[in-house]
């Protein structure tokens, strides 16, 4: 396939300069266009034509919430990934244009200096391979929706210049710096490793017959808060099992995250506390950098939040709370792993089906990053890969069928 091109709009020159470099920077990917605002992003799409779009949440003229109204209204199904500020405020915001649409979000950079800036690149590269290139098949398949004729008429002929006729390519766009450093450096072969595929492991012999279902984990990273708001707002209202879930995300963001995905979801959502009950009828969202951990006790189980180090790379990480599930419910819970990059969550999902307990993955075709589905079906604890469309019902199917 071609590269995949990105679409950056930012008010900040330095910011536009920063997330240019880092596309620059990384295999498969490069610069279609820049803009100031999401009034010249929309004057620019027609002649960029991007695969995906970076979009800062505060600027003049149009800002983002209001860019991803107007792109909802005229029907562009391009990609959105949010610049978020690390504030309590840029959450709420940020969590709103995941409503409005925007497929995920990162934590702006704080400059060319920052120490997570190396951290903050990595992350969205990875999700602009992962949503740019299902965009792209998608083209190639058809199922794109083509940009409005309205949209090359209204929008692109502001761009012409009155006095020359000519068309402004370059407004509101600067150059990079050159000498800028490289901003993303990391090896990616172990990314491409991840795409090539192997065969399934032989699944590991379970010690137990699987018992009935009491708790449901999900692991999940990149394309996450899309795919736990389609599952989440099909889930049956009279699910008996209580679901506990680590999805990776900063610190300060899964409580509003936790919200908005009760304001869908007809059972309770909340990012978890230290104690909390883990019951029927309530999902547990882990907080970002922190471990979510259950403990089964004779009259009730409870949520433990932890300062652990992180495990393979994430706190919250997949691994830890797969690895409670399974000390503590060993072959009466249902562990689920989805999209998401390198392997968390793949070896204690094979743990847990190795105690006895049921395992589901999400398919390769659905999933944004089919990584740590990938690994976890490759070390055989994945008893049935299953497409995102269907997940929600696969687990009230499975909850229904083996409730305690």
């Amino acid at each position: 396939m071609e590269a995949i091109s990105v679409l950056i709009v930012d008010d900040s020159a330095l910011m536009r300069s920063l997330i240019g470099k880092i596309v620059d920077s990384a295999p498969n990917l490069q610069i279609a266009d820049k803009a100031m605002n999401g009034r010249f992003a929309l004057q620019k799409i027609a002649k960029a034509k991007p695969d995906i779009i970076v979009l800062d949440i505060e600027m003049p003229e149009m800002n983002g919430i209001e860019f991803l109204k107007e792109r909802k209204k005229i029907g562009l199904d391009i990609p959105v990934i949010i610049l978020s500020s690390i504030a309590k405020e840029g959450a709420k915001v940020t969590m709103e244009c995941l409503e409005l649409g925007a497929s995920d979000f990162v934590t702006k950079p704080s400059g060319s200096e920052s120490a997570d800036l190396h951290t903050v690149a990595a992350q969205l590269v990875e999700m602009l391979q992962g949503y740019g290139g299902q965009y792209q098949l998608k083209k190639i398949a058809g199922t794109a929706r083509r940009i409005p004729e309205e949209l090359l008429k209204s929008y692109e002929s502001r761009l012409i210049d009155p006095e020359t006729g000519h068309y402004q390519r370059k407004t509101g766009i600067e150059s990079l710096h050159p000498g800028s450093p490289d901003l993303f450096h990391q090896d990616t072969a172990a990314a491409r490793a991840v795409q090539t595929g192997k065969p399934a492991a032989a699944k590991p012999v379970p010690v137990r017959k699987p018992g009935p279902i009491e708790i449901i984990a999900i692991g999940i990273s990149t394309g996450g808060p899309n795919a736990l708001r389609e599952v989440f707002a099909k889930i049956d209202p009279n699910l008996k099992q209580p679901i506990v879930v680590v999805q990776h995300m900063p610190a300060g963001f899964t409580e509003e995250f936790a919200n908005s995905l009760n304001r869908i979801c007809p059972l309770e959502v909340k990012e978890a506390q230290e104690g909390d009950l883990v019951k029927p009828g309530r999902i547990l969202i882990a907080p970002g950098d922190k471990h979510l951990e259950v403990e089964k006790r004779p009259l009730a189980s409870i949520a433990h939040i932890t300062d652990a180090p992180p495990q393979n790379g994430h706190r919250p990480s997949a691994d830890v709370l797969f690895g409670s599930i399974a000390r503590e419910y060993q072959n009466r819970a249902l562990g689920i792993i989805m999209t998401g990059m390198g392997r968390d969550g793949a070896a204690k999902l094979a743990e847990l089906y190795a105690e006895g307990s049921r395992t589901l993955g999400q398919d390769e075709k659905s999933s944004i990053v089919y990584g740590m589905p990938r690994v976890a079906w490759e070390l055989g604890g994945v008893m049935e890969q299953v497409s995102l469309s269907d997940m929600a019902e696969a687990i009230n199917k499975y909850a229904r069928e083996f409730a305690h």
